[in-house]
């Protein structure tokens, strides 16, 4: 009988860990999906502004444009037709608000009821111009003709180099300067945090003495459960003064002050897993090779540190996935400029201190908002190619 009861406890314990197992990665499948879903689903929209339409005259003989085009014909960086087409009148942008440098208010009426015939008049009788108006504005029966605006393309969002989205008539989406300002803070941080991380997990593990690590283990551990705002502040305070003064620098919001102070952030998580790891070395291999004859550094660099390949692995692993995926801390201290970076010393904007930055103001649904999952999705994919290469390399090394 206890037998039996012991043996339906068992199986019940089993059952719920099975569903536990199988009900979280399908939590994660699923959100994976969910968040591929609405950033692909960016390149099914109009870049322009909901609501609104890009009329021209219909002896213009523009049938396409693209994105950036139109901004820069907004912007009067595109001041005649010829550059974008073989139409060759000057052009004139019309946004609503010029209408009252064409007819007055009484002859647009004190509701506007007039509005649509008088748009549509302005539009009629100058052929270069291209008008930026709400729909509810245009007439049926027409003088003019809508502007077809090509969609967001894969390469353009990933090969753009400007981040507008919420600029009018039309959004510009140009992902490479984020992804390149996120891979140059990553790159730097790891590059300062693995050097530094390793030498202290090996002084830990095999160096310091018992009394030194039971001091200062603690401490390190206790400096991962800071939080990150609090790390910005530093970074904000002591950092980036810093880097101003010593690379007598306008700002000291640069990749490099993001890069130091992703760096301190990422190595007591290094520094924890590798030392864990090291410790596990059997103490049976460490005497073999010194009685081999061996010295110290080499039994540490040619047994300790082999055998606990795996766990540095995990180490190098979450210590980049915190590099990368860190927020509040980067925002703090970057300068947030969505440029192409050339150096360590300019200001940059990464991915994860974009979607923080600006999610809050994107409307739901919206182009904006869907482009924010899009830079989630490579986010994701960063993180994967990273992490599956390390496993790689690692798999590698150890057969």
């Amino acid at each position: 009988m206890k037998r039996y009861f012991r043996n339906t406890i068992e199986k019940v314990v089993e059952g719920i860990l099975f569903l536990s197992s199988t009900s979280t990665s399908l939590i994660i499948i699923l959100i994976v999906l969910f968040l591929f879903k609405e950033g692909f689903s960016l390149f099914r929209q109009s870049p322009l502004e909901q609501g609104y339409s890009i009329l021209l005259n219909k002896v213009n003989t523009v049938d396409h444009v693209s994105s950036k085009a139109i901004k820069d014909i907004f912007d009067q960086n595109i001041t005649r037709w010829s550059e974008i087409s073989d139409f060759k009148d000057s052009i004139v942008v019309f946004r609503l608000d010029d209408i009252l440098n064409y007819f007055t208010e009484e002859q647009i009426g004190s509701n506007f009821e007039y509005l649509p015939q008088r748009i549509d008049e302005v539009i009629a009788k100058t052929p270069g111009i291209i008008a930026f108006v709400p729909d509810k504005y245009i007439l049926k029966n027409s003088n003019s003709r809508i502007l077809k605006v090509k969609g967001i393309s894969v390469k353009e969002f990933f090969a753009g180099k400007g981040w507008y989205p919420t600029a009018h008539p039309v959004a510009l989406m140009g992902v490479l300067p984020l992804i390149l300002g996120t891979l140059l803070v990553s790159f730097g941080a790891i590059l300062f945090a693995l050097p530094f991380g390793m030498s202290t997990a090996i002084f830990l593990a095999e160096i310091a003495s018992e009394r030194n690590r039971r001091i200062i283990k603690p401490i390190i551990e206790l400096l991962a459960g800071i939080p990150s705002v609090v790390y910005g502040f530093f970074g904000l305070v002591i950092i980036v003064p810093f880097v101003q003064n010593i690379f007598n620098l306008p700002v000291g919001e640069t990749a490099l002050a993001g890069s130091i102070v992703l760096a301190v952030m990422a190595m007591p998580t290094i520094i924890s897993i590798t030392e864990d790891s090291l410790r596990t070395t059997p103490v049976s291999l460490k005497e073999a090779s010194l009685a081999l004859g061996a010295s110290r550094w080499q039994t540490i660099f040619r047994v300790s540190i082999p055998y606990a390949k795996s766990g540095i692995s995990a180490a190098i692993i979450l210590g980049i996935g915190r590099a990368i995926g860190e927020t509040m801390a980067v925002l703090m201290v970057t300068g947030n400029a969505a440029v192409i970076p050339h150096t360590f010393l300019e200001p940059v904007r990464t991915i994860p201190a974009t979607i923080a930055a600006e999610l809050g103001e994107a409307p739901q649904g919206g182009l904006h908002f869907k482009a924010l999952f899009a830079l989630g999705c490579i986010l994701f994919i960063i993180n994967l190619l990273i992490n599956s290469g390390i496993q790689f390399s690692s798999s590698r090394k150890r057969k």
